[in-house]
């Protein structure tokens, strides 16, 4: 059973999710915020695997509770971002507070479904090329240092980094290199593992705002 957790500080939203997932066999609704603060506080009270997390809330804003969430515990729920806006600047500073992907409000009942599911169990829900749009179009606008861990990256690890960023799947990465997908998946969990990143959107965000890859290329 998929525990979730609804951050949203409208009352219909919330319950239009709530009855979308109530009909979901294997997912159950566990707790409802009304605000930013709330989310953290029921995410550490009710540990759910996933949250939904509406940006836009009072009191403390879904950016700054995913990362209170994430910060307090770091193997805990995933978020995923629920937004109105595909190519909001919020939406990219979600990214960097630690989510695991977005959706837009609107989006298919099935496409609700399905990305709780994919981020319950553990990976990353976004269009690549919408994410590499906002990352390409927010990550120059603050150049970071480039994390030192890069440095412990073979040259290998790194090109898979760089590869990620672009949007390619594993698959297609697969065959860049001319080997098997679970080769990939290996240098995959590398790739986090030495970057102590949670998931393959956290990389992309790392691989540009260190200049490993730039807006365009």
């Amino acid at each position: 059973m998929i525990a979730v957790l609804l951050a949203d500080d409208q009352a219909l939203v919330r319950a239009g999710f709530r009855m979308i997932l109530k009909a979901e066999d294997g997912i159950s609704v566990v707790g409802e915020a009304t605000n930013g603060a709330e989310a953290v506080a029921l995410a550490a009270e009710l540990e759910p695997q996933v949250v939904l997390m509406d940006i836009r809330m009072p009191e403390l804003d879904g950016i700054e509770a995913t990362r209170q969430i994430l910060e307090a515990q770091p193997d805990g729920p995933r978020v995923l971002v629920l937004t109105t806006f595909s190519d909001d600047e919020y939406v990219y500073e979600a990214l960097r507070a630690g989510a695991s992907g977005f959706l837009l409000k609107d989006a298919p009942e099935e496409q609700l479904i399905a990305g709780i599911r994919i981020v319950a169990h553990g990976g990353s829900l976004f269009a690549p090329a919408v994410t590499r749009k906002l990352i390409e179009r927010f990550a120059g606008r603050a150049p970071a240092p480039p994390p030192p861990a890069l440095d412990d990256l073979t040259p290998r690890e790194l090109e898979v980094l760089r590869l990620l960023a672009r949007g390619l799947s594993n698959a297609e990465i697969a065959a860049e290199f001319v080997v098997s997908d679970h080769t990939v998946k290996t240098h995959v969990a590398h790739v986090l593992q030495k970057l102590d990143l949670r998931d393959r959107v956290q990389a992309v965000v790392v691989a540009y705002e260190s200049g490993l890859v730039r807006p365009g290329g």
